[in-house]
């Protein structure tokens, strides 16, 4: 029988967040979405003679009269190919964008329940006794812990605070290396030229190279400044653009694989849509073998509506809309951060984020005589502290924090660290309604200023 570990992270959320009357920042889904809203948002289609506007379709009405069979097993191919042109694109919303397009069609997809399966169906198929994987750390708890359930030798690659939360190409040594870009809980995305350096690294070796890219096309920082740069919007782009990190097929190397789904990004997590894409056909037609045993094929209405989703009327403001949610809430947080980064006995800090929708933020204390004013720097020593900082006991926080303030986050050393990592952190999903992490932050303020201050 294979045993498990259990899953941190999903048992603590799905323990909590039904709590009555909870403020949810624990969540790591940008603002969920309706169809209506999807509806609402979406580019009017210009009509082919150029006369009129029309809005876009209803995926409802089109939805109606499909009947239910198991639908296409891999996926519809409109879904897949759209899912190609997604990974194309280096900042997911124009083809203009594209720097690298992926030379590959619909064929090398599949669609899967959310990409929790996806990742699942991938370890199934590949991975067995006296493998041995290299996985980011810390990162979600699935793409390290059921490889070792499978028999898998699992190393940890620890991300460092003094190498700003950066993989060290150096380090590794595996069979397969299992990225998460941009991380979970970290909020910081590998960089291009790192990514080069992995892939052309395992190229030399003939490993495989999995990347979880889940929060992908979510980026809204980086190098620019973008609350402070007075350029023009095309030469932000460009900078960005040269530094923000494209999907791992886009490098050109056989043996990479990504998974993505519709919850993070796109805001649509009931959908239960995700995929997997690898240049590999061997990949491809091993793991479609091992998903006949299991899920067959996903829901007709949800690939559907997954397809309204994901075409060009619909993608381009959705992520619009959600990238600056993100960038409008993350200087919320920062300034969360920083009113507490050195105020009465409170330390908090943080490596701010720049993509995808959490943050890791260290929560320590200082003895009485160590007392600071509201000033400091959250960000100087990426979180490390002063040797006289203790951390919190992140579980005991959170559970009472939910308590006195129906506030929710997830602990880091529970979740994230085995209990033994990751002491007095907590993982903040901040691109939930503005207002929502408003009132969970000043309920926080009064937490903190009422008991650790």
């Amino acid at each position: 029988m294979v045993k498990l570990a259990p899953f941190e992270v999903e048992q603590w959320m799905d323990k909590y967040e039904t709590t009555p009357g909870v403020l949810n920042i624990a969540e790591t889904c940008a603002a969920s979405l309706s169809i209506a809203d999807l509806a609402g948002i979406a580019d009017p289609i210009v009509s082919h003679d150029g006369l009129s506007i029309l809005p876009a379709a209803d995926p409802l009405s089109a939805l109606a009269t499909t009947k239910l069979t198991y639908g296409a097993i891999r996926g519809s191919l409109t879904l897949r190919q759209q899912v190609i042109d997604l990974l194309s694109y280096d900042s997911g919303d124009s083809v203009k964008s594209r720097n690298n397009a992926i030379s590959l069609g619909p064929e090398f997809v599949i669609i899967s329940q959310g990409a929790i399966a996806a990742n699942y169906l991938l370890f199934y198929t590949l991975l067995g006794p006296g493998d041995h994987v290299v996985c980011t750390y810390p990162t979600y708890q699935q793409l390290y812990d059921v490889p070792r359930s499978l028999g898998a030798e699992v190393s940890l690659w620890k991300l460092r605070a003094d190498n700003g939360h950066v993989p060290d190409v150096a380090e590794l040594e595996a069979l397969m290396l299992i990225l998460n870009n941009p991380n979970n809980p970290l909020g910081v995305p590998i960089p291009r030229a790192v990514l080069q350096s992995i892939v052309d690294f395992a190229r030399a070796r003939d490993l495989i190279v999995f990347c979880d890219e889940v929060y992908l096309p979510l980026y809204h920082g980086g190098p620019v400044d973008l609350e402070q740069d007075t350029r023009r919007d095309s030469e932000r782009r460009s900078e960005l653009d040269a530094t923000r990190p494209p999907s791992i097929i886009n490098f050109g190397y056989d043996r990479t694989i990504s998974t993505g789904s519709m919850s993070k990004a796109f805001a649509l997590a009931g959908l239960r849509v995700g995929w997997a894409v690898s240049r590999d056909p061997e990949i491809i037609r091993a793991m479609l073998a091992t998903r006949d045993y299991t899920t067959i094929s996903v829901s007709q209405l949800d690939d559907g509506i997954a397809r309204y989703a994901l075409s060009d009327a619909v993608r381009r403001p959705l992520l619009q809309h959600n990238t600056a949610l993100a960038r409008k809430n993350v200087q919320v947080l920062k300034w969360f951060v920083e009113r507490w980064s050195s105020r009465g006995r409170v330390r908090l800090s943080w490596v701010k984020p720049t993509a995808g929708t959490t943050a890791f933020v260290k929560i320590c204390t200082v003895p009485k005589s160590e007392e600071a004013g509201d000033n400091g720097d959250a960000e100087d020593d990426g979180g490390a502290g002063s040797n006289k900082e203790e951390p919190v006991d992140d579980v005991a926080f959170c559970l009472d924090v939910l308590d006195k303030c129906k506030v929710m986050m997830v602990p880091g050393s529970k979740c994230f660290g085995h209990g033994e990592d990751f002491k007095g952190y907590v993982r903040i999903g901040y691109v939930n309604e503005t207002p929502v992490l408003m009132e969970a932050l000043a309920k926080l303020d009064w937490y903190l200023e009422e008991f650790l201050a």
